[in-house]
């Protein structure tokens, strides 16, 4: 039960009407009612505020309150409402060291509503979050700070695939970041695995664990290279699974299943570095048909958009000249060959650079394009008619004329144009991006 409806559920049943009639000589006015659930909501968290997150390099950090970060999603454990019930200055710890991510789990409180009402426990806090993380964290600070001392003995786990720089401005140096691909055979990673993915519950909507003992998930993970008293170590960035499907008779198709940068490193393009890293991988491979996505959050289309855009720039196919002449099949067909990417990808990319290129002032030219982009977008309504002839044939006259006001002509039109602008204003943030790259 979630932290408000266990509140909202003990003050029904504590001044029911029935609670009241059996009170021997004891008036409980509305005002009293009042006052007991104003009292009891002070005992109420939010835990997304009360979950406090650290990728800890040095002792400092575990009591410096800047380097914190907290879940954008808590839901999955404390309830739609995403508050916690039975508590007042509610702090729950979970620090990783940056590297191996040994992990502290505290949980820190002023008051519990226990201590002032008997009749009410307080939510399991503790108990949810021991759910997700696994065995052999610490639980107390002294014992954390220990491990840092070992986190010069943790290196990368598998092959490295990339190696990449960033400007730091806070820095005022350039820092240098790593790609590897990972899997279970690599001594250390299995349970390295089981504390990384716990970071997918606070920031991925419906986030899952995954079952990694199927052999063909592919790990990609990012990590920052740094000295600390002239000795190497290095930071974790965020991570990519893959989980590679059958297609007949001999290829596979490798699906973009989780994918997370950490928050102190969003921001900074390790997002872009990492997928076009993981395309390039699995261009190398002949048995790849092409690269998809489950389930695609907006934001990953925005960075795959960008990402495609990029590298399908520099195809003959998607030169200027070939753009002015249409989406043709030799696009879909290069752009399958030498990046893995479908063809409906492959197309969303020819209108991006389609765009790019066109003088959208000139009245034919952007009409040009529009139209363009409308011919596709039109797919759908195409196909609504092609159901309405149909039911011509088999429906009742009040059936169809039920059907054909939902297919109104004037409204498709706005509903045509709307989706338009929209991709229109997707297009240029992928544009505008571009040029700063």
């Amino acid at each position: 039960m979630s932290g408000r409806n266990k509140l909202n559920r003990f003050t029904s049943e504590m001044f029911s009407d029935d609670s009241l009639g059996r009170c021997s000589g004891c008036c409980v006015c509305l005002a009293d009612m009042n006052a007991m659930e104003k009292k009891l909501a002070e005992y109420k968290c939010d835990t997304n505020e009360a979950i406090c997150l650290k990728l800890v390099r040095f002792p400092e950090d575990v009591d410096d309150d800047s380097t914190a970060f907290h879940p954008e999603y808590s839901h999955q454990l404390f309830g739609d409402d995403e508050v916690a019930f039975g508590y007042k200055g509610l702090q729950v710890q979970l620090y990783y060291s940056a590297g191996n991510l040994s992990t502290l789990f505290k949980v820190k409180y002023t008051a519990r509503v226990t201590e002032k009402f008997d009749c009410v426990e307080p939510d399991d806090v503790e108990g949810k979050i021991r759910k997700i993380i696994p065995l052999g964290f610490c639980s107390n600070s002294d014992d954390f700070i220990s491990l840092l001392e070992k986190e010069a003995n943790f290196k990368p786990f598998g092959s490295l695939l990339h190696t990449y720089k960033v400007h730091s401005v806070e820095e005022g140096a350039d820092l240098t970041y790593q790609i590897h691909k990972a899997d279970l055979s690599c001594p250390g990673f299995r349970e390295y695995h089981e504390r990384l993915q716990t970071f997918l519950m606070w920031f991925i909507e419906t986030a899952s664990y995954i079952d990694v003992d199927d052999d063909r998930w592919d790990f990609f993970l990012v990590f920052e290279k740094y000295n600390k008293d002239g000795e190497t170590l290095y930071a974790t960035v965020g991570y990519m699974t893959v989980y590679n499907y059958y297609v007949y008779p001999d290829k596979t198709r490798p699906r973009v299943s989780q994918m997370l940068v950490l928050p102190p490193f969003q921001g900074e393009g390790h997002g872009a570095q990492l997928l076009e890293t993981v395309h390039r991988f699995y261009c190398n491979s002949p048995k790849v048909q092409d690269i998809t996505a489950e389930d695609p959050s907006e934001n990953y289309v925005k960075l795959r958009d960008f990402v495609l855009v990029k590298m399908c720039m520099a195809l003959p196919s998607f030169s200027t000249e070939q753009l002015s002449r249409g989406f043709r099949d030799e696009m879909a067909t290069e752009a399958r060959e030498k990046l893995k990417i479908n063809k409906k990808h492959a197309r969303r990319v020819y209108e991006i650079l389609r765009l790019r290129n066109t003088d959208m002032s000139d009245e034919k030219k952007a009409r040009d394009f529009r139209l363009e982009v409308k011919k596709r977008l039109f797919g759908p309504y195409r196909k609504n008619q092609r159901e309405l002839t149909k039911m011509r044939k088999c429906l009742r006259p009040e059936e169809l004329a039920s059907h054909i006001s939902q297919m109104d002509t004037r409204l498709q039109h706005e509903e045509l144009e709307k989706s338009y602008q929209e991709v229109l204003g997707e297009y240029r943030r992928v544009l505008e991006r571009l040029a700063q790259a």
